[in-house]
């Protein structure tokens, strides 16, 4: 999606969705022609795709074809098992500075976590841990875009969008594959 598309809501911009369930409740996978524009999670489908209404006011929606219920089977198997690869195009949008904290997460190895005044630091933005937390809080790509390998300083876990229980059971999935168990 191009910028000026983003910033007009999805206009002019077809987007196929479908909601699954998984171990961690529901969980909704959109797609563009550029590739997948939202993984979100939540207890409440149709909670999910108001927000994914909400965040393309003007696109337009559909189910899908068959190719595109593959890529939704894999985005399922791939939060099941996080510290995998997905394997499929993703269309971020995003600021240009949501971007930076994004890649930043990207590098992150699945298992381990990494503080948001650390990120905030790695960008050159010492005094930016609230930005780091506010960009995080607008990922629409749960576990492709790894938010939840973001923790306070001194390894708490903070807030998460889809839920700390969740992204406690994530960062566990990841942690028992990196051990092998």
């Amino acid at each position: 999606m191009t910028p000026t598309q983003y910033r007009s809501g999805g206009m002019n911009v077809a987007i196929a969705f479908a909601v699954a369930e998984c171990t961690f409740g529901h969980v909704l996978v959109a797609m563009t022609e550029r590739g997948v524009c939202a993984i979100l999670i939540g207890d409440d489908a149709d909670a999910l795709l108001q927000d994914l209404k909400k965040r393309f006011p003007k696109a337009t929606f559909n189910c899908g074809d068959q190719s595109f219920l593959q890529c939704v089977l894999r985005v399922i198997e791939f939060v099941e098992a996080p510290a995998s690869q997905l394997g499929l195009p993703l269309d971020i949008r995003g600021t240009a500075f949501q971007q930076r904290v994004w890649l930043a997460l990207t590098k992150i190895p699945a298992g381990m976590t990494a503080s948001y005044a650390e990120i905030a630091r790695g960008l050159g933005m010492p005094d930016g841990a609230r930005a780091v937390a506010n960009a995080c809080a607008a990922n629409s790509l749960a576990v492709a875009i790894p938010c939840h390998r973001v923790v306070r300083t001194g390894g708490d876990l903070a807030g998460y969008r889809w839920g700390i229980e969740r992204k406690r059971e994530l960062l566990r999935r990841e942690a028992d594959h990196q051990s092998g168990e």
